[in-house]
């Protein structure tokens, strides 16, 4: 099975090196690298040509026109039986293409999608990223997870789709603001089967600030409504959760100027909520600090998402 890589890039030159780096590592060596630059002024192509002696890459310069078209662009260059989709900000672990063959040979999936972790190279802001974008604790428990509710739809940051699917589908229709998931949408509706390859994950560094975080959730959410515009009826109640999350904050924070004794009676589930969380990140990784972040970055998460999908949700209303 022979597999094209598409990366498309925005001006990331570190991280395409340290993904480049990473394939290199492949203990399955039967793939094609394709880097999209999509319009960078910070561009990679001296990287790119630094790895021209351990993979078999290629380089395509073009105007920007956002993630979702850039992948476009590699599907149509693509050699491959098999493409498969990554963030730029990815690390992919030495077994990743050798755990996809074998998974693919006994379970035939038209598309896959795979988890992610952290490394432990990431700094403490990320790993609490992390943390919460995965932790059953949160909403991101059902990311990457084999209990997801519902038919598994493949995130772009790390998936894959047999050439059949692209020719059937025309790839993305559009090409931010939840493209990812619009595609996915589509690709089940065509009829193809999808899954969840457990084992094939990568190393996500997303967001090294969490006001980065908060303006990515925020996105996160207002994209949710807007996957809704082209598939009516997608929003799920799961999807209503950090908005309901939101509103409910706001509720408890105003509660001492009117109702101080309803406020006292709520104190106790918010605390053991912070409690748990704090308790849970600390112990996996070892160190109070992440513990302490992972809390700041659960709020961020579920309140950036909420305000999102509710301000989205508001200007749909409006037209």
């Amino acid at each position: 099975m022979f597999f094209s890589v598409i990366i498309p890039v925005y001006n990331r030159p570190k991280e395409v090196d340290e993904l480049l780096h990473s394939l290199t590592q492949q203990t399955y060596k039967n793939f094609e690298t394709l880097i999209i630059e999509d319009g960078s002024e910070d561009r990679c192509d001296d990287i790119v040509e630094q790895y021209r002696d351990q993979l078999d890459i290629r380089y395509h310069y073009k105007e920007n026109s956002g993630q979702g078209f850039s992948r476009n662009f590699g599907f149509e260059r693509a050699k491959g039986d098999y493409f498969i989709v990554f963030d730029s900000d990815c690390l992919i672990p030495s077994h990743y293409f050798e755990t996809v063959k074998n998974h693919l040979k006994t379970h035939a999936l038209d598309a896959y999608g795979g988890p992610d972790r952290e490394h432990q190279s990431f700094s403490p802001v990320q790993k609490a990223i992390s943390y919460t974008m995965t932790s059953p604790l949160t909403t991101g428990g059902i990311r990457g997870n084999k209990k997801h509710a519902g038919t598994f739809h493949p995130r772009s940051f790390n998936m894959g789709i047999s050439r059949e699917v692209y020719e059937e589908t025309g790839g993305y229709r559009i090409t931010r603001m939840g493209e990812d998931i619009e595609f996915s949408t589509r690709i089940i509706k065509n009829g193809f089967k999808t899954g969840l390859i457990p084992d094939a994950f990568v190393y996500h560094k997303r967001r090294t600030s969490l006001k980065k975080f908060f303006n990515q959730l925020h996105f996160f959410g207002r994209a949710r409504i807007n996957i809704n515009r082209f598939h009516p009826g997608e929003i799920k109640f799961i999807h209503t959760l950090p908005s309901l999350f939101t509103i409910g904050l706001l509720f408890f924070l105003t509660l001492p100027f009117w109702n101080l004794s309803l406020f006292k009676i709520l104190l106790i589930p918010f605390i053991l909520f912070i409690s748990l969380i704090f308790a849970h990140s600390s112990t996996k990784y070892s160190s109070l600090y992440i513990g302490s972040l992972s809390v700041c970055a659960t709020f961020i998460q579920l309140t950036g998402y909420g305000i999102g999908f509710l301000s989205e949700f508001w200007e749909e209303q409006k037209e």
